[in-house]
């Protein structure tokens, strides 16, 4: 087995939603899943400590801004399952956490198209001053046509639009948070009564096509000024805007060719767009299921399928695909009863995975496999055999890390923590301590602030690369 040096760490980011189960529905029933508490402080203080001692680069915090409601075309499946619904603000969160640890980094979504740039700008700027520039931001352009609709739309923008949309977005907030207060405007001058000097703010004087922003960014630069840049769009037109903009990408690929592939169209982006191969930090969906060894795990696992709700998981699938999946017989075979080519290529992905390849699936099979942990693969094994197993996929992938879904939460984090780690380190292929400064030294070891050949250095004061 190739070894991995500390310079090629294998990395970790939990993944969770401020909601109910998040992309295990159904699991929340089980005995020792504390998702129904996550209106409560202490289960996400009492998580990012988790995550802390684990040495997790960081908590990812999905969200939508609408219900899943194309499964029999309402929201009462959804409601009734607790997919994804109740779900609170994951802005909210980070200072309490970030109150409890002093490392953990916190990935939080937000989306492009219902807030304007200018007061989000500030949101972004006080946790990175509260977090002490712990903080990235997860950039989505959205996908709930329930979500445009609430917002007094008819549905969303088309699909590149969105990408155009966000584009000039980014721009705004680049501009506001590096191009609008010199380093030294505060000066904190008692004697002169002079907290910020006037000639070291500068209106940014942007008008687009979308945004007209005439002023000055009215916080003062924080630790990191632009929080990390996180994205996980995966179509030609997203992969375009991850390569000009994120810093971390999560993708989902069930099977490791897929994975490698997805990798290296990524990193190909990356390198076009004048930025360095591994100036991305890429993290593969996975879903893990231990203990202390084989047969334990396997016995966790068949206990958690057993409490998966197949109408909750086929309405999560119906969401992300816009196939209303109510309209077949949970035992129709996809490809035989159900012709659609998303749900089809989709079964293929992961017959591949389960090495399953030759037998028919049907509709409830594929509720199952995503039922616990969502789309991505699952992992199950005892905490040695999981390392090697993770050890294999960066090795045969060039992933950096994992984004890790739960089964139960915080059960499946507290045991990745007490098992996957502590062999992962014996194979030299995970970090001992935590690299010192903020996120984004934490990810790269090249600073606080965004390297020169980041789009958005373009627009910081004395720049010497054009901003266009």
């Amino acid at each position: 087995m190739t070894l991995h040096s500390p310079q090629r760490h294998i990395r970790f980011n939990a993944f969770d939603m401020n909601c109910v189960g998040h992309q295990s529905p159904g699991l929340w029933r089980h005995p020792e899943d504390k998702s129904a508490d996550y209106n409560t402080i202490g289960y996400w203080t009492h998580l990012a400590k988790v995550l802390e001692k684990g040495l997790f680069d960081g908590l990812f915090i999905a969200d939508v801004l609408g219900t899943y409601d194309v499964f029999g075309g309402s929201n009462e499946t959804t409601l009734r399952a607790g997919t994804q619904v109740p779900v609170n603000d994951p802005f909210l969160l980070v200072s309490a956490m970030a109150a409890v640890t002093e490392n953990l980094g916190f990935g939080v979504t937000a989306g492009t198209a219902y807030e304007h740039p200018y007061p989000f700008s500030r949101r972004l700027a006080t946790l990175d001053h509260l977090t002490n520039g712990r903080v990235g931001w997860n950039v989505v352009t959205g996908y709930l046509p329930s979500a445009a609709r609430n917002m007094g739309q008819e549905d969303q923008m088309e699909h590149d639009e969105r990408y155009n949309h966000a584009d000039e977005y980014l721009e705004v907030i680049y501009k506001l948070l590096e191009g609008s207060w010199e380093d030294d405007a505060v000066v904190k001058d008692k004697v002169n009564s002079i907290f910020t000097d006037p000639s070291k703010v500068h209106e940014i004087g942007h008008e687009g096509k979308y945004f007209k922003v005439p002023g000055i960014a009215i916080t003062e630069p924080s630790p990191q000024r632009t929080p990390v840049i996180f994205q996980a769009g995966a179509s030609k037109r997203g992969t375009q805007f991850a390569a000009e903009n994120a810093e971390a990408v999560f993708v989902t690929c069930p099977t490791k060719e897929m994975l490698a592939a997805s990798v290296k169209k990524i990193r190909d982006a990356a390198e076009a767009a004048g930025r360095g191969r591994y100036d991305v930090r890429i993290y593969a969906m996975q879903t893990i299921v231990t203990g202390p060894d084989n047969q334990t795990a396997q016995a966790k696992f068949e206990e958690y399928k057993s409490y998966a709700d197949i109408n909750g998981a086929l309405a999560l699938i119906s969401g992300w695909m816009g196939v209303d999946l109510s309209t077949y017989s949970p035992d129709d075979v996809i490809g035989a009863n159900v012709k659609s080519n998303a749900i089809q290529s989709s079964v293929e992905t992961f017959q591949k995975a389960s090495g399953d390849s030759g037998a028919p699936w049907t509709i409830r099979q594929l509720a199952e496999w995503v039922g616990v942990g969502g789309f991505g693969p699952i992992t199950v094994g005892s905490g040695a055999q999981v390392a090697q197993d993770l050890v294999s996929w960066v090795d045969e992938t060039d992933v950096d890390g994992f984004n890790l879904a739960y089964a139960i939460t915080p059960g499946t984090f507290e045991d990745i923590v007490e098992f996957v780690v502590p062999e992962l380190q014996k194979l030299g292929a995970y970090p001992t301590e935590y690299a010192p400064g903020t996120l984004r030294n934490k990810l790269f070891g090249q600073g606080d602030r965004l390297p020169e050949q980041h789009r958005g250095s373009r627009y910081r004061i004395g720049s010497s690369v054009a901003a266009v």
